[in-house]
């Protein structure tokens, strides 16, 4: 057995939080505004004096508040609401078009071990450490990344579409014969988000996470199988990597 470690450098594009979120702080945005202004008339006060801060509108300065919820309610019940100033209702819809790509980028490493007599390769360690600029949700970010990692180990190692030569038919059509990688053949993934730069492209300085696994894992895993093969003399090994493939590496060289 051989014991390796490959490091690999990522850069990537995702627009859902990107685009998605920037569009939905634009719009709350606009309904914050407008709330100071509801606010500031059921306070009696400036707009400019007008603060909103956990669910409420306050007097900078003072303990004078009004809910969010109420506010909300005087916008479609104007009994007390500065009906010539502003129209009933509190909606807001909100647009973004992101003048520029957005690129999160990280470290990914892996570690192989690979039994000469067989071809079976083993995972036994994976290390991935991401800048996606502010976080929004650092479980949702673990969990991207977690799945994004499975999917690319298994395209590294596992995943393949076989055709028959000739007719072309599928013959891997069902998970009886597609190699869709399983738990066990999952390492205890170690993932560390690192307090990079906020992101300038958009409102809330996110970066995109959901290919960060899927883009770093396969190139991290393959090299590390190519490192350890290297007293072969191999230099290159397509996907899948699979035990049979390793093998024939080995024991045809």
């Amino acid at each position: 057995m051989k014991r390796t470690t490959t490091l690999l450098s990522l850069t990537l594009l995702m627009l859902a939080l990107v685009a998605g979120g920037a569009a939905l702080e634009v719009a709350v945005s606009k309904l914050v505004d407008k709330g100071k202004r509801i606010a500031a008339h059921l306070l009696e006060c400036d707009v400019a004096d007008v603060e909103f801060t956990d669910r409420h509108f306050t007097v900078k300065g003072t303990n004078h508040r009004v809910p969010l919820a109420k506010v909300a309610r005087s916008a479609y019940f104007p009994a007390n609401y500065p009906i010539k100033e502003l129209e009933p209702g509190f909606e807001e819809s909100g647009y973004w078009d992101p003048k520029a790509v957005a690129f999160p980028n990280g470290c990914h490493v892996c570690e192989v071990e690979i039994d000469r007599d067989t071809g079976s390769m083993e995972i036994v360690d994976f290390v991935s450490v991401d800048d996606f600029g502010n976080i929004i949700n650092p479980m949702l970010v673990a969990g991207q990344v977690h799945g994004g990692i499975a999917q690319g180990i298994g395209q590294a190692v596992k995943e393949h579409c076989v055709y028959e030569e000739g007719s072309g038919q599928l013959l891997t059509g069902s998970l009886m014969d597609y190699g869709l990688p399983r738990a066990s053949d999952m390492p205890m993934f170690r993932h560390e988000t690192h307090a990079g730069q906020p992101c300038t492209t958009n409102p809330l300085g996110v970066k995109g996470c959901g290919e960060a696994g899927a883009v770093g894992a396969p190139p991290a895993v393959i090299n590390a199988i190519v490192d350890a093969l290297s007293e072969f003399g191999v230099e290159h090994v397509d996907m899948p990597a699979t035990s049979a493939k390793l093998w024939s590496l080995i024991h045809n060289r």
